[in-house]
C-alpha cells in the first residue's frame, strides 16, 4: 500500500507525534509498504502526488527523540511562517495515497477537524471519525456522556473566576492531551498557580476530583480489549515527562489485579469506546482508589505510539508485536 504517515502539526503534543510517526513509518516499511512520513504543517510544497513525493523524499529509516518539555508553539509558528495548520499539498498528497495513518496527537489532528476535512475529500485514514474524535477530545462532553451512561468518572466542574475549589483537585485544560497543562493541587496557592498556567491553553479549564490510588489504561482494538496496563511513575504523577522519557515510570502488563476487577475495567473501556462513537482503536484511562472503585478518566482516540507508549506494550502482552500492531490498526480502520 501507499501510506502517508501524518505527524507533527501545531499542537502541544507535536514532539510526541513526531516520535510516534517515526516508529509507525519504520514499522509499516518493514511490512513492505511504501511509506512517507510528513509533518502536517510542513506538507510537501514541491510535490502534489504520493508517487512524486515518494521518489524524492523516501527514507530508509526515521527517528525522533522527544525533549523533556513541551514545544514552544509561538516559536514554531514564527519559524514556519504559518498561515494555516495544514501544510501545502497535504490534501492532494493524501488523496493519491491508499491510506493515511494519523500519528497526530492533539490539535486538529485529534479533535475531529482534520477527520471531517478528509471525509469531504474521501481520504482513507486510521482511527475514529470526526464525531467520535471531537467528543473524546472535549473532556467535559466526554465526562457528561460517561456519567449519563452510568460510567463512573471523577466529579468535576468548569473553572470560573472567583470559584472556591474543593481541594485537593486536578486542574486540566479541557482540550489537551499528554497531561500537558495538568496539575494536581492541594492548596489554594498551588491552585492559583495551576490556573494561571492552564489559562495559556485558551480553553475551558476542568476542575476534577482527585482520585488517589493506582493508574491504569485499557487499549481497545477493533471490538476487543487488550490486556490492562498499570502505570507506576517513579516520581510524582504520570505527567508529560514521565510519559515520554524512558525509565521515568514502571509499566506492568498485564496489571496485577483480580479477574473481577480486570473484567469490570475492560467492560467499562468498551462501553466508553462505544458511547463516544469511537472506531478502529482507542485507549481508555482509569484510576482506582483504595476501595477498588474504578473511575474512567478519559478516552484517547489516537493514543501514543512511541517506544514507551502504553498501547504497544498492551499489544505486545497479547502477542502482537509493534510492526504487527501498526498493520492491525490499518486493518481495523478500514472497517469503520
Amino acid at each position: 500500500m501507499k501510506i502517508v504517515v501524518l505527524a507533527g502539526g501545531l499542537s502541544d503534543e507535536r514532539d510526541v507525534s513526531l516520535s510516534s510517526g517515526s516508529q509507525i513509518a519504520n514499522a509499516l516499511m518493514s511490512k513492505k509498504h511504501q511509506v512517507l512520513l510528513v509533518d502536517l504543517i510542513e506538507g510537501t510544497p514541491e510535490f502534489t502526488t504520493f508517487d512524486e513525493a515518494y521518489k524524492e523524499l523516501k527514507k530508509e529509516e526515521y527517528s525522533y527523540v522527544i525533549p523533556e518539555t513541551a514545544p514552544d508553539l509561538d516559536k514554531i509558528k514564527a519559524d514556519y511562517k504559518l498561515t494555516s495548520e495544514i501544510g501545502e499539498n497535504i490534501i492532494p498528497l493524501c488523496q493519491s495515497a491508499d491510506m493515511v495513518f494519523l500519528a497526530l496527537h492533539g490539535g486538529i489532528g485529534e479533535n475531529g477537524k482534520l477527520q471531517a476535512l478528509f471525509d469531504i475529500y474521501n481520504i482513507n485514514y486510521t482511527g475514529s471519525s470526526h464525531k467520535g474524535s471531537a467528543l473524546a477530545m472535549d473532556k467535559l462532553l466526554a465526562k457528561e456522556l460517561m456519567a449519563f451512561h452510568g460510567i463512573n468518572t471523577p466529579k468535576w466542574q468548569i473553572y470560573e473566576e472567583g470559584i472556591i475549589p474543593n481541594l485537593p483537585c486536578v486542574v486540566k485544560p479541557n482540550n489537551n492531551g499528554s497531561s500537558i497543562g495538568i496539575a494536581i493541587v492541594d492548596t489554594i496557592t498551588e491552585f492559583n498557580v495551576a490556573i494561571e498556567a492552564a489559562k495559556r491553553f485558551k480553553t475551558d479549564i476542568l476542575l476534577e476530583e482527585k482520585v488517589s490510588g493506582r493508574e491504569f489504561a485499557v487499549g481497545v482494538l477493533g471490538s476487543e480489549t487488550l490486556p490492562i496496563i498499570e502505570i507506576i511513575p517513579k516520581i510524582g504523577f504520570y505527567d508529560y515527562k514521565n510519559k515520554y522519557q524512558a525509565g521515568s515510570a514502571e509499566e506492568v502488563t498485564p496489571a496485577d489485579i483480580s479477574l473481577n476487577l480486570t473484567e469490570e475495567m475492560q467492560s467499562m473501556a468498551l462501553k466508553t469506546h462505544h458511547i463516544l462513537g469511537l472506531s478502529g482503536y482507542s485507549r481508555i484511562d482509569f484510576m482506582m482508589n483504595q476501595k477498588n472503585e474504578i473511575f474512567c478518566i478519559e478516552a484517547n482516540t489516537l493514543p501514543g505510539m512511541t517506544p514507551t507508549s502504553l498501547l504497544p506494550q498492551e499489544a505486545k502482552a497479547s502477542g502482537l508485536d509493534y510492526d504487527d500492531l501498526c498493520e492491525k490498526l490499518i486493518e481495523v480502520s478500514k472497517k469503520k
